[in-house]
């Protein structure tokens, strides 16, 4: 039988910091109902950020483009002031993104980014900061002089910012950030799960350089959690018809063990050697506890080969 991987911390890469095996990301309490199909009222985002403190886990993720004016963070920070500050254990990683009214991502609008951040949140230092979906503008200005790169790297030697990180999609972009040497972290979403391994040679190149790897998603837009039935779209985008069959045929493999599909799907990434920690996006106190009785399911060592053979093919991934 697999056993439930351990909520014990362990080191993020070579950074130091020490992180559960499973992250709570923020996205959802940012009450984005064009993405997510509900919306999240302000005293219930609070109240989930509070729960989550009250956790065994102590990775919470971020981002200043996460809502309106920065929702997801505002809510963050009015949850920290009343917890009387962000708890010692806490590791909090947020993102910089352009500006979202000109689109401007240069080095000038990743300080003000991370100053809005700093802000709404209460603190005034992060302890990992993400340049965020890199693929929104070039590669080459990316890493251009007063670009990007080269103002989150002053920001981490002002001591603003312990560690930095690259968060996106596009696994071949991000390995090119990597290759940079100036980042420490990667995270990459919807592109290691039960359905899509495009992100596999990424996060085993960056775990064998000692780097920090990330694995967001992995319930692939929710596809994996709410069922194909209920939702039909992968990474929240239309996807080729083989990508809800193959999720059906998982689902009904699971349920001869008696094992929920969703639970499958989060201890696929929680028990992956190259991942540190798993991004789960919670919108509720309940979904707090409900991720943790997933992540303590045991899964019998057949399903998991059941699960393998019933993959997409390669030619259906994101990457």
């Amino acid at each position: 039988m697999n056993r439930p991987a351990s909520l014990s911390l362990r080191e993020l890469g070579g950074t130091g910091l020490a992180v559960t095996p499973i992250c709570f990301g923020t996205s959802p309490l940012s009450s984005m109902e064009r993405l997510y199909g509900y919306a999240v009222e302000e005293e219930r985002a609070i109240a989930t950020v509070l729960a989550a403190f009250d956790s065994p886990v102590n990775f919470f993720d971020t981002s200043n483009g996460y809502g309106e004016d920065g929702l997801a963070e505002r809510r963050i920070g009015e949850a920290i002031r009343r917890a009387g500050g962000l708890p010692p254990a806490v590791v909090l990683a947020t993102k910089v993104d352009p500006d979202p009214y000109t689109g401007d991502f240069s080095g000038d609008r990743v300080r003000a980014s991370l100053e809005e951040s700093m802000e709404r949140l209460g603190i005034d230092k992060i302890a990992l900061l993400h340049l965020h979906d890199p693929e929104r503008i070039p590669f080459e200005a990316g890493i251009a002089p007063s670009g990007p790169v080269e103002a989150l790297v002053d920001l981490r030697a002002r001591g603003l910012v312990g560690h930095l990180g690259v968060a996106g999609g596009p696994v071949g972009l991000l390995q090119a950030y990597l290759d940079t040497g100036e980042f420490e972290v990667v995270l990459s979403h919807n592109r290691y799960t039960l359905l899509d391994r495009s992100a596999e040679p990424l996060f085993r190149s960056a775990a064998d350089q000692g780097l920090g790897v990330l694995n967001a998603a992995p319930y692939g837009g929710g596809m994996l959690s709410k069922g194909p039935s209920v939702q039909h779209r992968y990474a929240y985008g239309t996807r080729d018809e083989r990508i809800r069959e193959a999720a059906q045929a998982m689902e009904a493999a699971c349920m001869r063990y008696n094992v929920s599909l969703a639970a499958a799907a989060l201890q696929f990434s929680m028990r992956s050697e190259l991942i540190d920690s798993t991004v789960v996006g919670v919108s509720s106190p309940q979904r707090i506890s409900h991720t943790l009785e997933l992540a303590a399911v045991t899964i019998p060592d057949e399903l998991w080969s059941e699960l393998e053979q019933l993959a997409p093919p390669q030619e259906l991934w994101l990457y």
